[in-house]
């Protein structure tokens, strides 16, 4: 791989965004028992060997449906792709685009059903979310995966569907975004990775348009986007987190990816409950400790060691982080 920074655990399935050679990867497992496992399947290329931008261009956040449509954020070409069902053959061609007119369409753009470098997406209820990221905001779709030309029904970290300024042209804040590139939720918290800004802003219940965030991870303020090293390291501190996902017991994982490690918190709702602005991680994954942030721990590289992570995912099984500078997918067997 290249420069990896997509990863979806998928019933029967590991699929790998493959960013720097535009493609997919997929093997038909949920767990490859050995290292260095061949794919099974790769799409968006006609061979295994082939490399450079065609279907896709820089392709990032992956995800499956409920109903089993895989969906891929195709960034540079400012478009989703969707595939009625995880491919298991090669050069299986997509059944719907999204972001532009056809599959010929690579043009940004700005507006209700227009996007620029989308980078992630999740399914929460029946709202579809997408990190539109070149645009600074995070759009929903009632009812779910959108049809094309439908436009988006709220906005988030924008005044209106047509606006992009990074930060609203203004200062941080509770209602700004500027790099958003990761969205998940767990109970009535949906979560967005505002990677610029160095922090993930969480937002409670329904959202029925667009309204500030009330909880902040990784900042101590709404008013604060400081990075290391200006601001020490620590567990409460991230450094451009790319990746978030949550674990079907609550937890949170965040791919803060400047610090070369994954912060894990164990019980969300319950930091959140006790300290709604700039709450603690619990631990680390890929450093000796909370203050560490070396590439690789500053040496070879390991088993358990990071270079950028950047996407990451989770179920009740496994743990997957898309080890972008490492150049390769990394997964656990949680109940290890």
């Amino acid at each position: 791989m290249y420069a990896p920074r997509g990863v979806c655990l998928a019933p029967g399935a590991v699929i790998a965004a493959d960013t720097g050679n535009h493609r997919l990867l997929i093997w038909q497992s949920e767990h490859p028992a050995d290292d260095h496992a061949d794919a099974d399947v790769v799409v968006g290329q006609p061979d295994m060997q082939s490399e450079g931008p065609s279907l896709f261009f820089l392709p990032t956040g992956v995800m499956v449906l409920p109903d089993g449509r895989l969906v891929v954020c195709d960034a540079w070409h400012h478009r989703l792709l969707v595939w009625d069902e995880v491919p298991r053959r090669s050069a299986t061609p997509p059944s719907m685009v999204l972001g532009q007119d056809d599959l010929d369409g690579v043009t940004e753009g700005c507006g209700p059903d227009r996007f620029y470098w989308p980078f992630g997406a999740a399914l929460v209820g029946d709202v579809f979310w997408l990190a539109d990221t070149g645009n600074r905001r995070v759009l929903g779709w009632r009812g779910g995966l959108p049809q094309p030309g439908q436009g988006a029904d709220i906005v988030l970290g924008q005044p209106d569907l047509w606006s992009r300024g990074e930060n609203r042209d203004g200062p941080v804040a509770r209602n700004s975004l500027r790099w958003p590139h990761a969205i998940a939720h767990t109970g009535d918290v949906l979560l967005v990775a505002d990677a610029g800004n160095h922090r993930v802003l969480g937002w409670h219940g329904e959202l029925d348009g667009e309204r500030p965030a009330d909880t902040v991870l990784g900042q101590p303020g709404f008013d604060s986007a400081v990075e290391f090293p200006y601001r020490p390291q620590g567990p409460r501190a991230f450094r451009f987190p790319y990746g978030v996902a949550t674990t079907p017991e609550g937890g949170l994982v965040v791919a803060d990816t400047s610090n070369n490690r994954l912060c894990i918190v164990d019980d969300l709702q319950a930091t959140l409950a006790d300290q709604p602005l700039g709450g603690a991680v619990d631990h680390v994954l890929g450093q000796p400790d909370l203050d560490a942030n070396g590439e690789n721990r500053w040496d070879r590289v390991a088993h358990d060691s990071f270079c950028w992570p950047y996407g990451v995912d989770a179920d009740g099984q496994r743990l997957a982080v898309a080890d972008s500078g490492n150049n390769r997918i990394v997964l656990w067997n949680r109940e290890d």
